[in-house]
């Protein structure tokens, strides 16, 4: 029983911890990831996993282990941040790999990329012919960004002279029967404006909405459960 509860200890201090460090790094390791990000995620995960595990290991060892590595991984985010010089080195830097329609076979070999492997990522990003592609870009991520030539690019509102409705961000109010009294404010409304509305919809309480938004242009919208 004690090993379970011991276990348990270190899981929970381990988990509280990688939040912390995650939370300090920024979104950019899941949104952004680089290569190096990916590995050194691992390894603080590995880190935690070890200790647990590790009879000899305490509570202090596992906090310490991951305060370092984190520490040593944020420092690499501020050193990319403050030194511009060294991003290129710490993070890459994008490769044009197909430059004014032409593919670049030494871009190609220095990003340890085959012709094939760029194939898939075009075919990704919908095109499937290089004869589309004006210019495209392997991102430090391994995704690839494309320029399509213009007569296979989608023409845009501009290029048509249509003028299109004003874009506005919904705002959830509602969400699993639970009103979000801030969003509420936010667009300048209050309670009663609120149940007005659902009371027109026949329903009494909040609890019986599933989700609720308001969009400008577009008024109040309702889904039960």
């Amino acid at each position: 029983m004690v090993e379970y509860v011991g276990i348990a200890t270190d899981l929970i201090i381990g988990f509280i911890s990688l939040l912390i460090i995650t939370k300090i790094m920024g979104k950019t390791q899941i949104t952004q990831i680089t290569p190096f990000d990916f590995i050194s995620a691992l390894i603080l995960g590995e880190l935690v996993g070890n200790a647990v595990y590790a009879e000899e290991t305490g509570v202090g060892q596992i906090i310490f282990a991951v305060v370092v590595w984190g520490s040593l991984i944020f420092t690499v985010e501020i050193i990319t941040q403050k030194f511009r010089r060294t991003r290129s080195f710490l993070e890459g830097r994008p490769k044009i790999v197909v430059d004014k329609g032409q593919i670049d076979r030494e871009a190609l070999k220095k990003s340890k990329l085959d012709l094939n492997q760029l194939l898939h990522l075009l075919r990704g990003k919908g095109v499937f012919s290089i004869r589309e592609v004006e210019y495209a870009i392997l991102e430090n991520d391994g995704s690839i960004s494309v320029l399509k030539k213009a007569p296979y690019s989608p023409p845009t509102r501009k290029d048509t002279n249509i003028k299109g409705p004003l874009i506005c961000l919904p705002i959830t109010l509602i969400s699993d029967g639970e009103v979000i009294w801030e969003n509420l404010k936010s667009i300048g409304y209050n309670e009663d404006w609120l149940k007005g509305h659902i009371q027109s919809l026949g329903i009494t309480s909040y609890k019986d909405i599933f989700y609720a938004e308001w969009k400008e242009g577009e008024g109040f919208y309702a889904q039960k459960p």
